[in-house]
């Protein structure tokens, strides 16, 4: 039924919004020629609210224009930028074709990277890599590394081989008490596999508040309990002191479920708390079994004007490695470490290039021990939007990435990989694209057979 409606909306959607001819025929009419203008007026105005990233409102724009004017594909691929920026992949790509009809296979050099990019997301490798090369020769150098063209080349060809290698995938969605209509990552477990943290943006965050850039609830932290007797996870729920009105998401959690850390972002508000997002400590009051109220870390090499958060920890808590983009004009997000001295933290490092791409790292993870640490990014060779990957660090010197291969990783965007060796599992948050729109679901990952180092 879900695919069918989402058939239904989709022609809709084509037909009834855009009424897009594929075959235009021209008009040399005054009114043809006045509503050729106003399209063209009404997509620019699209576009600047696009940059700004108002995909909503561009939306809207966009397809006013393509009313005034049913063969302006320049107003379909934007439309199918917005719709990819959305994750509705599957309209995104619909679009994308259409609007490559309408341009008699002569669109902008920045549509073949669009495309190939919306083809490589939904799996289609060979149109990917086809596309991907066409970009390569129609864009300048620098365009070219802008749009990392050279690394999804490279990420296309490693997908295929791992798709030749036909390797057993033992990855498992949690079920929909869970995962939801709404997106879910950032999973932690504690207590021994029984107890489980993890983010979500629902209905029910408190505040009840929607950011105006994705149309999204704000983040809040969930627990849910193992139930032996039903054999699932029950008792879930965000009503945990630690949630504000802003987004909220917890990042650590010691082995003995006793303290963790989390980030807060408030900036969204008008009662501006944090800077941006900072990085919060929180125990736990084991009389009541209730978490203390958060307290951010007084170190400013730790949080600073921009964005800090995804922190994580060795169990002896000496170490911390966590995200931020305070060097956004020459690196997207990336990766710091950062070492108690005495009982004070020090300063916070960047680890080094071959760690940190050009692209985003995200969403660390360090064994308890210290010796492996677990990341995401889409500036290395993998699977395609960001991918896991594993370094050994020996003698403080961080090893190689080493890809987890498509045993973890997708096509699209995973994040937050967590280990327990003692469970022989793994949890993951994976871009699910089978749905209409595409969302952040959990999975757990079977790890019986893993070992580390990877060889």
């Amino acid at each position: 039924m879900k695919h069918l409606l989402f058939l239904i909306f989709c022609g809709l959607l084509i037909g009834n919004c855009f009424s897009i001819d594929i075959h235009p025929t021209p008009s040399d009419t005054s009114k043809g020629i006045f509503n050729k203008a106003l399209s063209e007026k009404i997509l620019n105005d699209g576009i600047e609210l696009y940059s700004i990233g108002d995909n909503y409102g561009a939306q809207n724009k966009f397809k006013d224009a393509l009313m005034k004017d049913p063969n302006n594909w320049m107003a379909l691929f934007y439309l199918s930028l917005t719709n990819y920026d959305l994750k509705f992949y599957t309209i995104s790509l619909f679009q994308a074709r259409s609007a490559l009809k309408l341009a008699k296979g002569k669109p902008s050099p920045d549509f073949y990277e669009h495309y190939a990019k919306v083809n490589h997301i939904l799996g289609n490798l060979d149109s990917a890599q086809y596309y991907y090369k066409i970009t390569d020769t129609e864009l300048s150098t620098r365009q070219k590394k802008l749009f990392q063209i050279a690394i999804r080349l490279k990420q296309v060809e490693f997908a295929q081989n791992e798709k030749s290698a036909n390797k057993s995938i033992k990855k498992f969605l949690l079920k929909e008490n869970i995962n939801t209509a709404y997106s879910e990552y950032g999973p932690l477990l504690t207590n021994n596999g029984r107890t489980l943290y993890f983010t979500s943006r629902r209905a029910d965050s408190k505040g009840l508040i929607i950011n105006s850039a994705d149309q999204e609830y704000f983040e809040d932290i969930y627990v849910a309990i193992w139930n032996e007797g039903i054999n699932t996870w029950d008792s879930v729920t965000n009503n945990l002191k630690l949630n504000t009105n802003g987004f909220d998401a917890l990042t650590y959690v010691s082995e003995d479920g006793k303290y963790a850390l989390m980030t807060i972002n408030n900036e969204a508000l008008d009662d501006v708390t944090t800077s941006s997002s900072d990085i919060f400590e929180l125990t736990l009051n084991t009389s009541s079994g209730k978490w203390g109220m958060p307290k951010a870390i007084e170190n400013r090499s730790i949080n600073s004007s921009y964005f800090d958060g995804s922190a994580t920890m060795t169990s002896d808590r000496k170490t911390m490695y966590f995200v931020s983009d305070r060097k956004g004009d020459k690196k997207s997000t990336e990766i710091y470490r950062v070492q108690k001295e005495g009982g004070a933290w020090g300063k916070a490092e960047p680890l080094p290039d071959h760690i940190n791409s050009i692209g985003r790292e995200t969403t660390p993870y360090i064994t308890p021990d210290g010796k492996y640490l677990f990341f995401s990014s889409d500036g290395l060779p993998g699977m395609g939007g960001l991918d896991v990957y594993v370094s050994e660090i020996k003698g403080g010197v961080f090893g190689p990435p080493i890809n987890l291969g498509s045993s973890v990783n997708t096509y699209a965007d995973d994040t937050h990989f967590s280990y327990y060796p003692e469970l022989k599992k793994g949890l993951v948050a994976s871009v699910n694209t089978s749905e209409d729109k595409a969302n952040y679901d959990i999975y757990e990952i079977d790890l019986s057979e893993f070992s580390l180092p990877i060889k």
